[in-house]
């Protein structure tokens, strides 16, 4: 194996490992979400259902911040590639700084944000009821949360995967230990039921960010030797600042149009029921975890695409995006069969509600065609990003959305015209996830299209003039 092969593991593995995690805390939310004792008023979709929604939530507010990871990675790993530690350590104070202030500006608006949010999502009031009870304790996780998004970016530009996972590592393991301790109870403490699930979040988001800190502070304290108030003020001078905002001007609108898709998911899926809505919940969980270990390679992509862009190495950065092209697909049709024989048993982890179950089943054919559809455009995000090529991701994204809505509006019209069942109907619901499916993979799809072709442009071209 060659040195490039060697590099890339090295800082794939490290990710993969931690992002196996991710998916695995999302699922032990959903399973303590599942698994507690159904009464007259809340069922166990109606459990899940809160979760997902109060997720949603989440993920609404914190993608709109997505530039404090993406465009810190980038920049840190071109400014490692040309030997410049100074500018490393000015880039992580900068984005710590304003994922401070980001946090402020979440916890001031958390109730007219919930208002507004719910003028968008069709839930049940249980649903709905749960979700608000889930958001107001996990928002005052928000500086910790924002600020990993800083820490995760910068180790990833140092080229050190390892301390990434192992940040990722404490949060996810505190956040699986506390959620079901806080939940479920321990001994003779019954537990605090349901927003145990939403504490223990809190909990690991801070865990992560204390770990996060104590690593940055003990294994590069030489690169922040002598930082001083001026260093401060360059990270924010006219210049600087100017050229940071304008690429996440790009990496904003990106990050609407991922709202837009992966908002309208749940929120389409609750317009159907609480039963549609838990059972897409679950298919999503189960979808990402192909996503995280396509990360892993997307995470060498762009650590090692930045640096050697950097050094101004234009034959290390076409091998790095060939070989890691060839590592990330090479566990597509692994993954197929993973899905194909074990769709079922994973959803029987996430819940044991029958109703529940049933209806996951109708859609596992789905997440067999994941490996497929997706992997190519994860792995492009990752070299772009490394590149900071970030127009081009923003179109891809815009004409990501664009596909979405487009086969969605059509599809669910098409099935109106044509069906003669009642939308309230099971056979109508099941039909109306189906389309929704189809869009979800019409997006993936219009990402790789678009990445693939502007990739000599937006990567080579623009950094190595030919």
């Amino acid at each position: 194996m060659n040195a490039l092969n060697k590099e890339i593991l090295r800082l794939a593995i490290p990710s993969i490992l931690a992002n196996i995690t991710v998916p695995i805390v999302g699922m032990v939310d959903i399973a303590v979400a599942g698994h507690l004792h159904g009464s007259e008023l809340f069922t166990a979709a109606a459990f899940i259902g809160g979760i997902s929604i109060g997720s949603m939530l989440f993920d609404l507010l914190y993608w709109n911040f997505a530039f404090l990871r993406v465009g810190t990675g980038g920049l840190t790993a071109q400014a490692f590639g040309r030997g410049d530690r100074r500018e490393c350590a000015r880039i992580l104070m900068r984005a710590v700084l304003l994922a401070l202030g980001c946090a402020a500006l979440i916890l001031l608006i958390q109730w007219p944000f919930t208002k507004l949010a719910f003028l968008l999502v069709d839930s049940s009031s249980e649903v709905r009821g749960l979700a608000l009870k889930y958001f107001f304790i996990r928002v005052w996780a928000a500086p910790a949360t924002l600020g990993l998004m800083a820490f995760r970016g910068w180790f990833i530009g140092m080229q050190d995967s390892f301390s990434s996972m192992m940040t990722d590592l404490v949060v996810n393991g505190v956040n699986i230990a506390a959620s079901i301790v806080l939940t479920l109870g321990i001994g003779r403490w019954s537990g605090l039921g349901f927003p145990g699930i939403a504490l223990g979040t809190v909990v690991a988001q801070y865990s992560g960010l204390l770990y996060a800190m104590m690593k940055t502070t003990f294994r590069y304290g030489d690169v922040f030797e002598g930082f001083s108030r001026e260093d401060l003020r360059k990270s924010f001078a006219g210049s600087e600042i100017r050229g940071f905002m304008s690429m996440n001007n790009d990496i904003f609108i990106r990050s609407l149009c991922f709202t837009a898709i992966y908002i309208s998911i749940p929120a389409i899926a609750a317009h159907y029921g609480d039963l549609m809505l838990a059972a897409n919940t679950i298919l999503m969980k189960l979808l990402m975890i192909f996503s995280f270990f396509t990360d892993g390679f997307a995470y060498a992509g762009e650590a090692l695409t930045g640096r050697f862009i950097g050094e101004r190495n234009l034959g290390m950065t076409r091998k790095s995006v060939k070989y890691v092209f060839s590592w990330s697909m090479s566990i597509v049709l692994g993954f197929m069969a993973v899905y194909w024989f074990g769709g079922m048993p994973m959803v029987r982890l996430m819940t044991s509600d029958q109703a529940v179950m049933d209806a996951c089943r109708k859609f596992i054919p789905w997440l067999v065609l994941m490996p497929l559809t997706g992997c190519a455009a994860f792995t492009w995000d990752g070299i772009y990003l490394g590149a900071t090529a970030s127009k081009g991701i923003r179109d891809a994204m815009i004409w990501a959305a664009a596909a979405f809505l487009g086969c969605w509006f059509a599809g669910i019209g098409i099935l109106r015209a044509v069906s003669p069942l009642p939308q309230d109907t099971p056979t109508f619901q099941v039909q109306a996830i189906h389309i929704l499916m189809v869009a979800y993979f019409a997006h993936l799809l219009a990402r790789t299209i678009v990445l693939t072709l502007r990739y000599r442009h937006d990567v080579l071209y623009r950094h190595f003039p030919i």
